[in-house]
């Protein structure tokens, strides 16, 4: 640090005596990088809360991994159960039977997917107690042939805890004027909002007993077995691990097979705007290029002298690195720092937006996330922050070595 190479890029970085405009292309180029990092550290924290928000109603919902059968039901789902808890990280497994049917009320009527269930299991593996707007999941018992729907379902067919709804099964009954579809009238005991439309307007859950009775299933029969794990992200390791225990006529599935196109498109948009924003960045290290050229040609004379009195090219070289260097140091510090802030505030940074333009940017009646999200995660900030010295220092490769190549004699010809 004390080397006279820095001492002379620290003092060229600031154009004092002659040319004011390079000092002042070395500010903008310094703010450029500034406003890159912190746009792009920004919109990433944004991305990742986004689809961790989404990943966390999916998943509240829907299982982390799922077992069932090619033939499309199980009927030693106990043992299966059993050996899939042993697993280190699966925390809990439920039985579910997978139907669809449609629901009608008054003259009303839409289709869903039907979910037989045990609550006290269901609790277990997914996030349905925590979600109920009326009602509890615990209401639903073997033969009441009660039913929880989602909030949109409910507001479809205007009904409400306690109302009557008719489930209509595909499954259907050969009687003298044909056939006929099977009907049961179950009580609504519960609603639910998961905040994926998905769910609420398309899913409706009654007892796991009451399922096997409306689909004609035996009483140890069900679709499948639904497993919660510790870490969500160690599921396809997990799944792999239980097809070579468990017997090979069953099919495994996780959550990132069964919502991978949804999953895949977020994290695609993330890349895209990432690369969009971090043109930015790029657009700052050629304006150090363009400011250490300038530089050069200015400090000609500076530099025939340098070498007269011995400087070797490696040293002149290291002088217009240092010099590129403290601006891309600089701009990254001061975005690091402004991208972090923002990060962690940028839902009361909307909010006094929204509150000063008197607009609401998600409003909730459109959308299921109404707030924005942020998750500043260290892998993307160390790596734009990387990517941004790394930018910086082959920008200054090219002038640097401009400079090295200078002759003195033709430098002080005019001088």
């Amino acid at each position: 640090m004390s080397s006279y190479e820095f001492l002379i890029g620290l003092r060229y970085t600031r154009a004092k005596r002659r040319n004011h405009f390079i000092s002042f292309i070395s500010l903008i180029s310094l703010l450029g990088m500034t406003l890159g990092m912190t746009a792009l550290i920004t919109v990433m924290s944004v991305m990742n809360g986004f689809h961790k928000e989404v990943r966390a109603r999916i998943l509240g919902v829907a299982s982390h991994a799922q077992i069932s059968s090619y033939e499309g039901s199980l009927y030693n789902w106990e043992k299966i159960g059993e050996v899939a808890v042993r697993n280190p990280q699966v925390v809990a497994a439920a039985p579910y039977i997978d139907a669809q049917g449609m629901l009608s009320h008054g003259s009303m009527v839409h289709g869903v997917m039907v979910r037989g269930v045990v609550p006290a299991d269901e609790n277990k593996v997914a996030d349905f107690g925590e979600k109920m707007i009326a009602g509890k999941l615990d209401q639903l018992t073997p033969g009441g042939f009660g039913i929880v729907i989602g909030r949109e379902l409910a507001r479809t067919l205007n009904v409400f805890q306690g109302d009557k709804i008719v489930l209509i099964s595909p499954q259907g009954q050969i009687t003298p004027a044909g056939i006929l579809p099977r009907l049961k009238q179950f009580t609504v005991t519960g609603i639910f909002e998961v905040g994926h439309f998905e769910y609420d307007s398309g899913l409706a859950l009654i007892h796991l007993s009451d399922a096997q009775k409306l689909y004609r299933m035996a009483p140890n029969q069900v679709s499948g077995i639904r497993l919660k794990l510790h870490d969500m992200f160690e599921a396809p390791q997990v799944i792999r691990e239980l097809a070579a225990i468990l017997p090979a006529d069953l099919y495994f599935t996780d959550w990132t097979q069964q919502h991978a196109n949804y999953f895949r498109a977020i994290q695609i948009e993330k890349r895209m705007l990432s690369l969009i924003l971090a043109l930015i960045i790029a657009v700052a290290a050629f304006n150090i290029v363009s400011t250490l050229v300038m530089a050069v040609t200015d400090k000609q004379s500076d530099i025939a002298i340098l070498r007269t009195l011995g400087a070797s090219s490696g040293s002149i070289m290291k002088i217009f690195i240092i010099q590129g260097a403290l601006i891309g140091v600089l701009g990254t510090l001061l975005g690091l720092l402004g991208g972090l802030l923002l990060a962690y505030n940028v839902g009361d940074v909307v909010a006094f937006i929204e509150h000063i333009s008197n607009t609401q940017f998600l409003s909730q009646e459109v959308y299921y996330i109404s707030k924005i999200p942020s998750d500043p995660q260290l892998a993307d900030i160390v790596t734009v922050a990387v990517v941004s010295l790394i930018l910086t220092l082959l920008a200054t490769l090219y002038p640097s070595y401009r400079a090295s190549k200078v002759n003195p004699a033709e430098a002080l010809r005019y001088e």
